[in-house]
């Protein structure tokens, strides 16, 4: 992963990390922790501290967390920074428990992905690390999911991202994403904290710190490299949560019970469908329904793009009995619609019968901009447009914009003959935007020697009319536009 890739682990920083910390008799003379501990009212945390087994024996034998603790295969990290982590988790158990909390939809996948492909239980808690287990979070440079993939390493690992659907949010495509790039990462280092690092800061630059080790003569551990703040931080902090999730109860910690069974399966949908459609009749909420289904990040399932989706457990039966047994006719009230041209959004929008400002912000368009020909948009579903929407549209249907021109106002002498037609085609523009700006009808004829206001693009404005030598073109760049001409410019 890119460095760039985990700005969400930089607010998470403080948020994550910890692993089991060996069996060293062989304590610091002066631990650097012990005044925060003193501060807390907890134990400081040492080297040596926490056996490497569990200390805590959950009542549940199928709890989860007891499987994640057998299945700790990593080497263990015991450095200032795993202590520091460390301290600072155990001072924040609510924090601990809301990340844990959330985290009971999507631990169980994860379990299962790790030990079918035979890696380290303790990545199953690298979520806490790069988006606290939240699905839906974005960095603000654009890494998104709970494994905060970058657009372009999300493409290099097959995770979709079009106008109605990103991979990189989809609770298992990127879990499969993110354990392939961790596979391959460590079979490039040989090293899990190697990789680790590599994911968060790139294996790029991991690379050139090594060969800068070894140039030097100097050990190419993780500890040892030089790297950014945030990737010496990253392996502590997943060493940190490993701590505490193998002994909650050395840390004061409660971890919510999750069982040792699949908290989701997966239900094929049948046909496009509303979001609050689909969780009506799972008989979930919209909320849960988007927990599970964080990819689908618009208001409307296209079946072709999402063939199947995820629902509770007990609620996947309860999904499809409503279905069978439902009345409904129509199930999705929103398309896709491809854009003829290329136009103004304001076109767009009276095209499909939607004002310009709630077709803006259905498809997240911002100002200034206009949307390129065949870009695919969402829009009511009408009688016109009532099929569901192709593969093609749904698995590759992409928004393009481009920045709206900038139009020079100038004015024109009609000659004898001019109507609002024949000044449009002269100049390039359509009828009914000159009829527009000049308040006369698309039928309109002028009168010779008459002020005519167009639009133009700039170079067009500073050429001399060649069509009819008696077109004198005045150029009004130093006029502030009426009222009907700026309203003409939106």
């Amino acid at each position: 992963m890119k460095f760039a890739f985990s700005v969400v682990s930089l607010v998470l920083a403080l948020l994550s990390g910890c692993a089991n910390l060996p069996n060293d008799t062989a304590d610091k003379a002066a631990d650097p922790i012990a005044e925060v501990a003193k501060k807390s009212g907890l134990s400081p945390v040492g080297k040596g501290s926490v056996p490497r087994q569990g200390v805590a024996h959950l009542a549940l034998p199928n709890d989860l967390w007891e499987r994640i603790r057998k299945g700790y295969s990593m080497p263990d990290l015991d450095t200032e920074l795993v202590q520091d982590r460390t301290q600072w988790y155990a001072n924040k158990p609510d924090y601990i428990q809301r990340m844990t909390e959330r985290s009971s939809k999507y631990l169980f996948h994860i379990v299962e992905e790790l030990e079918r492909r035979q890696m380290p239980t303790e990545l199953a808690l690298l979520p806490f690390i790069e988006s606290a287990f939240n699905p839906q979070a974005v960095s603000s440079a654009r890494a998104s999911g709970m494994w905060q993939f970058m657009p372009a390493t999300g493409k290099s690992f097959d995770l979709k991202q079009n106008a109605f659907r990103d991979d990189r949010r989809d609770v298992q495509a990127s879990t499969r994403a993110a354990l392939d790039y961790l596979q391959r990462l460590y079979g490039m280092f040989g090293d899990w904290h190697l990789a680790l690092a590599a994911y968060n800061w790139g294996e790029g630059n991991v690379g050139k710190a090594i060969a800068r080790n070894q140039r030097a003569g100097l050990p190419t551990g993780y500890a040892d490299l030089n790297m950014p703040m945030e990737t010496r931080m990253y392996v502590p902090k997943l060493q940190a949560m490993k701590n505490i999730v193998g002994s909650p109860t050395v840390f004061n910690v409660v971890l919510p019970n999750i069982p040792n069974h699949p908290y989701f399966q997966s239900v094929p949908l049948p046909r496009d469908m509303d979001v609050s459609v689909a969780a009506k009749l799972a008989e979930i909420s919209v909320e849960d329904f988007k927990a599970l289904n964080p990819s689908a990040h618009r208001p409307v399932l296209l079946a072709a793009g999402i063939p199947s989706i995820l629902l509770p457990w007990d609620n996947a039966e309860v999904f499809q009995r409503n279905y069978e047994s439902s009345a409904m006719g129509r199930m999705a009230t929103w398309t896709a619609w491809i854009a003829p041209s290329t136009m103004k959004v304001a076109d767009a929008a009276k095209r499909v019968g939607m004002s310009e400002g709630d077709f803006r912000a259905l498809n997240n368009i911002p100002p200034h901009m206009m949307i390129k020909a065949g870009s695919a948009l969402l829009v009511p579903r009408s009688a016109q447009m009532g099929e569901d929407v192709t593969a093609g549209v749904a698995d590759n249907g992409r928004l393009d914009l481009s920045p709206e021109q900038m139009l020079k106002r100038i004015t024109v002498k009609a000659s004898k003959q001019d109507t609002v037609a024949s000044l449009a085609k002269r100049h390039n523009v359509k009828p009914e935007q000159v009829a527009e700006w000049n308040k006369v009808s698309a039928s309109a004829s002028f009168k010779a020697g008459q002020q005519v206001v167009l639009f133009v693009p700039p170079k067009a404005g500073g050429t001399k009319v060649a069509a009819k030598s008696y077109d004198k073109v005045t150029v009004a760049n130093k006029k502030k536009p009426s009222n009907d001409t700026r309203l003409a410019k939106k």
